[in-house]
C-alpha cells in the first residue's frame, strides 16, 4: 500500500517589509524552490502565497511566476487561498474575513485559471467562528496542526486523512499537519525523511500531511546551503519519486478520492509553540517548566494534548500597543462598512492594516519590529484620512476604545490626532500626523519576555549529528546584550509623561494622578490637574492643524518639572534621521546622545519619512535625548532594536508663591 505525501508550502512576507529583504527571500528561497520543483513534473504539491506577496512577485519576477503558472496548468501544483494580506481570520470581523478571502481567490483565478478550494490558516490559529466565512467563500478544506486533533482525544495513528467539522450549518474539512514531518523537513537528512514516510506506509497510513513555511527552504539560518548547495531538496524529491511506497498528491486530489474520517470539533488553539509564546513571561516560565518535567519523566507525548497554554488572542491582552492597533483598525473597519460602494483601494488599505505580523511576537520579530508596526499605522492612517474626507469625525471623542476599562480622549484637528488614556498620567500614547501617515506615538514598552532567561544564563546551542538545527532549537546572539538592556519600563512609553523633583530630593517622582477638569470639542482641547504634596500642576493639551500644544502652570512648591516624549521616528538609528538645532547645525543622529542647556527648540528631521517635527518651548528648557531599545528574539538570535527617541525636557519651578507657566509645541511638517 502506498502512502500519499501531501506536501504544502506557505510563502509570506509581512506587509511593509523592506524591499531588499523580500528580494533576498526570492533569490534564496522562492526562486530556487520553484526552479527545482519545475524540473520534476511528477512531484505534486500544494502552495500558498499570501496575496500581497503574490502581487509583488508577479510584478517583480514574472518569469518565475510563469513557471509556477505552468506547473499549476500541468496539474503539478494546487494553489491554496486565504486572507489576501495574511490576517488572523479569527481576529477580524466576519465581513472582513469574507472580503480578504474573496480578493485572494479572485487573484488566484485570474493568474492560475481556477479559484482555490483549500485555504491556509494564518499561524494555524483555529476558532470555529471562521468556518462560515471560509465555507461561504468556496473553501472546502484547510490544514491545521495534528496537535489540534490530539487535543480532542484522537490518537495520532488516526490522523492520516481529513476530518469534517461544521458551524452554523456550514461544512469544512480539516487536514492534520504532522508535527513529526514539520520538524524533519527540511532539517533531517533527506534519506531519513524518506525512510520515515516509508515507515508510515508500512504501518498502513493513507496520507502524510505536511504544510509549513517555505522560508524554511532557504531563508532560515543554514538552510540555503543545506537545501540547495548541498542538495537536500533534490535528494528528497528523487528519494520520494524512487520509493515504491510513496506517491505525491495535491490536497485537492486526495480530498476528492478519500472519504472523511468522521466528524470532529477542534478547540480554540494554534501550534504548540505558539501556545507558549502567547503567555505572559511568568506563566510562560511555569508552562515551560511543566513541559520540561514531563519530557524528563517520559510522559510528554501522553500529556501534550492536555497542556495547551494560551491562545493567539492573548497577544492583544499582553501587549497594549498591539491591542490599541487592533481596536483602532476595528473601528476603521466599522466606519468603512458604512460607506456605500466603498472604493476597492480603501478595502485594500484596511486589508493591509489587518496583516498579522505586527500584532504578535514569538520566534520572529513581529511586534518588536518598528517597520512592521509602522506599515499597520501607515495603511490605517491613509484609510482614516479618506474616511474623514467622506464623513469627518468630531474634534473630540471620549470612549474606552481598547476595552481596558479606562477611557481614552481623542483630539483630532483633521491633520493631527492625539490619544490620551485617562489613567492619571495625562500622557499621549498616539500622536498621528495624517499627511505623513505616521504615528509618532508608535513605540513599545520594554517588558520581561520569557526567553530573556536564556540570555541571563548565557545559553548557546551546538548541534551534533546529521542535519541542521531548526530555528526553534537555536540560541544565538546577533548583538552583545548586557544586564541593563533587560531592564523593564516602569511607566508607559508615552509622550508628555510628567515627573516632579522637589528641591532637595534625589530623584523625580511620577506625576500620575492627573484628573480631567474639562474637554472642549470645539477647541479640541482638554484640561487636567495634578496635586502632588504641595505641588499643583494644571496641564492643557490641544490640537490645531499640524500642531499639538501642551501648556503647564505649576506652583506651590520649588523644584524641577520634567516631561518625557517617547517618539517613533522611521529612520531609527539610520543615517536618514538627525537632530537639527535652532542655528541649523546638526549635532548628531537619533541613535546618539544629545544634551542641550537653555534650549528653546529642537527639530527631528527624518528623510526616510519625508518630513520633520519641531519641538519648541516658550521659555528655555534643558533637553536630553537618547535612543531606547528593546531586546527580542528572532530566527537569527537575540537582538537589540531601537524603538524610538526618548526626549526629556526639564525646567525650574522656583517661585512657590506664583505659578510657573510654559508652553510646549509639537509641530509636524511634511
Amino acid at each position: 500500500m502506498k502512502i500519499d505525501l501531501l506536501l504544502g508550502v506557505h510563502a509570506h512576507q509581512p506587509v511593509g517589509n523592506f524591499e531588499s529583504v523580500m528580494v533576498e527571500a526570492h533569490e534564496r528561497c522562492y526562486k530556487p524552490f520553484i526552479e527545482t520543483l519545475y524540473r520534476f513534473p511528477p512531484f505534486r504539491f500544494s502552495a500558498h502565497f499570501s496575496g500581497w506577496l503574490l502581487s509583488w512577485l508577479m510584478e517583480r519576477f514574472p518569469r518565475d511566476m510563469a513557471l509556477l503558472r505552468e506547473m499549476v496548468a500541468r496539474g503539478q501544483v494546487e494553489m491554496f487561498g486565504s486572507g489576501d494580506c495574511e490576517p488572523v481570520l479569527a481576529a477580524i470581523a466576519t465581513r472582513d474575513r469574507i472580503t480578504q478571502i474573496e480578493v485572494l481567490s479572485k487573484k488566484l483565478q485570474a493568474h492560475f485559471v481556477r479559484p482555490p478550494t483549500g485555504a491556509w490558516l494564518t499561524e494555524r490559529v483555529w476558532e470555529s467562528t471562521v468556518v462560515a466565512s471560509l465555507a461561504d467563500t468556496g473553501i472546502r478544506y484547510v490544514a491545521v496542526d495534528d496537535y489540534h486533533f490530539l487535543c480532542t482525544g484522537l490518537p495520532s495513528d488516526a490522523l492520516d486523512g481529513h476530518y469534517t467539522t461544521e458551524e452554523d450549518g456550514r461544512r469544512l474539512d480539516l487536514f492534520p499537519i504532522s508535527e513529526a514531518l514539520r520538524y524533519r523537513v527540511p532539517f533531517a537528512p533527506a534519506h531519513e525523511v524518506v525512510a520515515h514516510l516509508e515507515s508510515l506506509a508500512d504501518a498502513g497510513h493513507r496520507g502524510a500531511v505536511y504544510f509549513d513555511d517555505i522560508e524554511k527552504f532557504g531563508i532560515w539560518p543554514e538552510t540555503y546551503d543545506w537545501v540547495y548547495i548541498r542538495g537536500w531538496l533534490e535528494q528528497f524529491i528523487e528519494g520520494v519519486l524512487a520509493s515504491p511506497k510513496i506517491r505525491t498528491s495535491t490536497y485537492a486530489d486526495f480530498h476528492a478520492s478519500n472519504a472523511t474520517r468522521g466528524i470532529v470539533y477542534l478547540p480554540t488553539t494554534s501550534y504548540i509553540e505558539m501556545n507558549e509564546w502567547t503567555l505572559p513571561a511568568p506563566a510562560a516560565a511555569t508552562y515551560s517548566q511543566l513541559l520540561e518535567r514531563e519530557k524528563h519523566a517520559g510522559r510528554f507525548e501522553q500529556v501534550k494534548p492536555f497542556t495547551r497554554g494560551g491562545i493567539w488572542r492573548n497577544f492583544l491582552s499582553r501587549y497594549p500597543e498591539s491591542n490599541w492597533m487592533h481596536k483602532r483598525v476595528q473601528s476603521a473597519s466599522e466606519r468603512l462598512s458604512r460607506v456605500p460602494a466603498a472604493p476597492a483601494d480603501l478595502t485594500e488599505l484596511l486589508h493591509r492594516a489587518q496583516a498579522n505580523d505586527a500584532y504578535w511576537h514569538g520566534l520572529f520579530g513581529g511586534l518588536y519590529l518598528p517597520h512592521l508596526r509602522r506599515a499597520i499605522w501607515n495603511n490605517l492612517l491613509r484609510l482614516e484620512a479618506e474616511l474623514d474626507r467622506l464623513a469627518p469625525r468630531p474634534g473630540l471623542l471620549r470612549a474606552d476604545v481598547d476595552l481596558d476599562g479606562v477611557d481614552e480622549l481623542l483630539l483630532n484637528s483633521g491633520s493631527l490626532q492625539a490619544a490620551m488614556r485617562l489613567d492619571g498620567n495625562a500622557a499621549l500614547h498616539e500622536l498621528s500626523f495624517y499627511p505623513l501617515r505616521q504615528n509618532f506615538g508608535d513605540t513599545l514598552r520594554r517588558r520581561r519576555e520569557h526567553y530573556h532567561q536564556r540570555i541571563e544564563q548565557n545559553e548557546q546551542t551546538a548541534h551534533d549529528g546529521e542535519g541542521i538545527r531548526s530555528a526553534h532549537d537555536r540560541v544565538d546572539f546577533k548583538h552583545p546584550i548586557s544586564e541593563s538592556d533587560l531592564e523593564t519600563d516602569r511607566r508607559p512609553r508615552a509622550s508628555f509623561l510628567d515627573a516632579w523633583q522637589a528641591s532637595g530630593t534625589a530623584e523625580p517622582r511620577p506625576l500620575d494622578t492627573y484628573a480631567l477638569l474639562g474637554a472642549d470639542g470645539t477647541l479640541r482641547e482638554a484640561t487636567l490637574r495634578c496635586t502632588a504634596g504641595e505641588l499643583v500642576c494644571d496641564k492643557s493639551i490641544g490640537v490645531s492643524d499640524n500642531t499639538l500644544t501642551v501648556r503647564y502652570a505649576c506652583g506651590g512648591s520649588v523644584g524641577t518639572m520634567q516631561t518625557a516624549l517617547n517618539i517613533a521616528m522611521p529612520s531609527c538609528d539610520g543615517y536618514s534621521g538627525r537632530y537639527v538645532l535652532e542655528d541649523g547645525s546638526v549635532p548628531g543622529g537619533f541613535g546618539q546622545l544629545l544634551v542641550l542647556d537653555d534650549a528653546r527648540g529642537l527639530t527631528l528631521d527624518d528623510r526616510w519619512m519625508g518630513g520633520s517635527i519641531r519641538i519648541t518651548a516658550s521659555r528655555p528648557v534643558e533637553i536630553e535625548a537618547a535612543p531606547f531599545h528593546t531586546v527580542s528574539l528572532s530566527e537569527a538570535g537575540f537582538e537589540k532594536i531601537m524603538q524610538g527617541v526618548a526626549l526629556y525636557l526639564r525646567w525650574a519651578v522656583d517661585k512657590p508663591g506664583n505659578r510657573t507657566e510654559i508652553r510646549l509645541s509639537f509641530h509636524a511638517d511634511s
